[in-house]
């Protein structure tokens, strides 16, 4: 079955949109909090307005953070990966593991690694050159094993198929 990329695309551009919104929804809210009449400090121990306001801050950042991701995730171009080309930015990577196991299919995206996708009929995780496994998959080609320090050891793969 052939994985249709732009599809996977799409779905992970509505993934980070919908967090952006929820994020977008705390951080109003948490800032309406901190102005609030009830949150006027009692007493010179009463933190609760000093805590709301690290609290907004701290969205604030996820908000931008997430604004920049659906950024330049509008901007990733997809193509196609022959047989011989390295993998970049956009390719869909599949990996067999070579002490047995199951495969794994990868999207390598700019950005919101760490999504497992599922409109493909099967789970694709997304990674991004700043992850282990992204490091090692950018400028790979398929055949080349790739091997990855995990918690559990280092993890070896074979690189099966990438377009």
């Amino acid at each position: 079955m052939e994985i249709d990329k732009r599809a996977l695309l799409r779905e992970l551009q509505d993934s980070v949109g919908a967090e952006l919104a929820r994020a977008i929804d705390s951080q109003r809210e948490t800032a309406r909090g901190v102005t609030h009449a009830e949150a006027k400090p009692e007493n010179d121990k009463d933190t609760r307005a000093l805590e709301q306001s690290y609290l907004a801050r701290g969205l604030a950042e996820r908000v931008a953070m997430l604004e920049a991701a659906v950024a330049t995730l509008a901007t990733l171009k997809l193509r196609e990966f022959g047989d011989d080309a390295p993998i970049a930015l956009g390719a869909l990577v599949t990996l067999e593991p070579t002490c047995g196991g199951a495969q794994s299919r990868y999207f390598v995206v700019p950005v919101a690694g760490g999504l497992k996708l599922a409109s493909a009929g099967e789970p694709i995780l997304t990674v991004t050159p700043d992850a282990p496994l992204g490091r090692a998959l950018l400028g790979a080609h398929e055949g080349d094993e790739v091997s990855v320090r995990t918690p559990s050891g280092v993890r070896a793969m074979e690189i099966s198929r990438v377009r």
